[in-house]
């Protein structure tokens, strides 16, 4: 039954665990809705004629649908109607950024209480993940094979469409463990790794192969792929490289990346050492440089991995921080300190390790090309602070270990590579979509171009097909 009056903007709120309960482990911060919760939130969507909401999705899920069979406590079609175009639903719900997305654009914006469209579509998949997950429908075999190069958000979606419509897919992953960004870089209590591997095991079940520890462009070439006998490659192998602030003392012992700090920590499980091989050093005052969704990560690893006092050092405001409004508070509400208008020019050390760092006050002075006011230092206003561990994280590059090795693929002067609005790069046959294409961005953006390209090279393989075979294929 919709509600009525004020209540149709109140927004009903995610439950989470508190602060001094959380800070002790991994375990998931946001508990998602009750079945009470998720009725209530659906039953304030407006459903409207021309939902704005559904074009704010880069996945293109039809939400309004979606919500309207959660309104009827039909779950089961929830989750088939979002699975018609996402087939990673418990990610997206956690992780993806909808309050600028569709949550953006809901009508309901306006009065300031957007529709919980993640929340609804994590208790879509949390519901279907409780009875159990049923078995995928793959399409009817083409004879036609797609290798993928990399196994995160963007190229699980390229492998799960592309097997849906009956296409043989190889995903060639260079780590021993698919996920990605999903599974390195993204923390157990933001987005729980059994979340990510039954996903990822249903991917697989569209028929997806998956094989680990392969480095294409080192281990086998591009070239030798195609050789394999895959009629088209997808290239989603994201930004892996971090930056780095090429300061005095940045080689410090105790310095860390975030992508080094946070691949140890969750994807080699290097806070449970001693059960695992992987040693991480964790000091008692941590600065992380940075504030975007991998710096609120980092902060809140090393929080709980035991640093007494963690501050998040950003060159511009609050207002101008990267990272989610929601986890600013939940960094904020655990005990993280902010250091704003304020950059390091050096790091000091003491017998090879980090012992403090000498920063400079900024000031903001007009916008800059992000739109953002630009950070301008404050001359005379250097002063130091005792730290003794320092996690830098101020984005990531494009992995260039590919794009480097293959000749005759246009890439861009920062290493990224160059495609057309379909994904098509200078290479006939190749596509490319993610991070390695935009440069750091969000996984839903990813799966957006992800699920473009899989489009266009199914439309490339039946035009193949179709000309082997002396037919032209109805367009799909």
């Amino acid at each position: 039954m919709a509600e009525r009056g004020g209540d149709r903007f109140k927004r009903k709120p995610m439950r989470k665990r508190p602060p001094h309960e959380r800070i002790r482990d991994f375990h998931e911060v946001a508990l998602g809705f009750t079945e009470e919760d998720a009725l209530a939130e659906a039953a304030r969507c407006l459903q409207c004629p021309n939902p704005t909401c559904i074009p704010g999705c880069p996945v293109e899920i039809d939400i309004k649908s979606f919500i309207g069979f959660i309104r009827e406590g039909d779950y089961e079609s929830a989750i088939r109607k979002i699975k018609e175009k996402n087939n990673l639903p418990g990610i997206c719900g956690r992780v993806c950024p909808q309050e600028v997305q569709c949550e953006e654009v809901c009508v309901l914006n306006r009065k300031g209480a957007p529709i919980a469209i993640g929340a609804l579509e994590r208790f879509a998949a949390d519901y279907e993940r409780s009875k159990g997950v049923p078995e995928a429908r793959r399409g009817e075999p083409t004879e036609m094979r797609v290798a993928v190069v990399g196994s995160g958000p963007a190229g699980l979606t390229a492998a799960g469409d592309l097997a849906r419509l009956g296409h043989e897919v190889t995903i060639f992953e260079a780590l021993h463990s698919p996920g990605g960004v999903l599974t390195y870089g993204i923390p157990e209590f933001r987005l729980p790794k059994s979340i990510v591997r039954d996903e990822i095991e249903y991917v697989k079940s569209l028929g997806v192969k998956i094989m680990t520890n392969v480095i294409v462009g080192r281990t086998i070439t591009l070239d030798e792929v195609f050789a394999m006998g895959f009629h088209a490659v997808f290239i989603g192998t994201g930004a892996g490289s971090p930056k780095f602030l090429y300061i005095p003392g940045e080689n410090l012992n105790g310095v860390y990346s975030a992508n080094e700090f946070l691949t140890r920590c969750n994807l080699m499980k290097a806070y449970l050492f001693g059960e695992y091989d992987t040693p991480i050093y964790i000091g008692r005052q941590v600065a992380v440089i940075g504030a975007g969704n991998v710096a609120m990560d980092a902060a809140r690893t090393a929080l709980r991995l035991g640093a007494e006092e963690v501050t998040v050092v950003y060159r511009r405001s609050e207002a101008e921080m990267p990272a989610r409004l929601e986890e600013i508070h939940n960094a904020r509400e655990e005990g993280i300190k902010f250091q704003t208008l304020t950059v390091p020019v050096r790091f000091l050390g003491e017998d090879g390790w980090v012992k403090g760092m000498e920063c400079i006050r900024m000031r903001l002075g007009e916008p800059d090309d992000t739109g953002r006011r630009k950070p301008i230092p404050v001359e005379g206003s250097n002063f130091q602070f005792e730290v003794d561990m320092v996690i830098v994280a101020i984005g990531q590059n494009p992995n260039p270990t590919l794009t480097r090795t293959v000749k005759g693929l246009n890439t861009s002067e920062e290493g990224l590579i160059i495609t057309d609005e379909n994904g098509r790069t200078s290479i006939p046959g190749v596509w490319a979509g993610g991070d390695i294409v935009t440069g750091e961005a969000t996984v839903i953006s990813a799966m957006g171009a992800a699920k473009r390209a899989a489009r266009d090279i199914h439309n490339y393989l039946m035009e193949k097909k179709g000309a082997a075979l002396g037919w032209i294929p109805p367009t799909p």
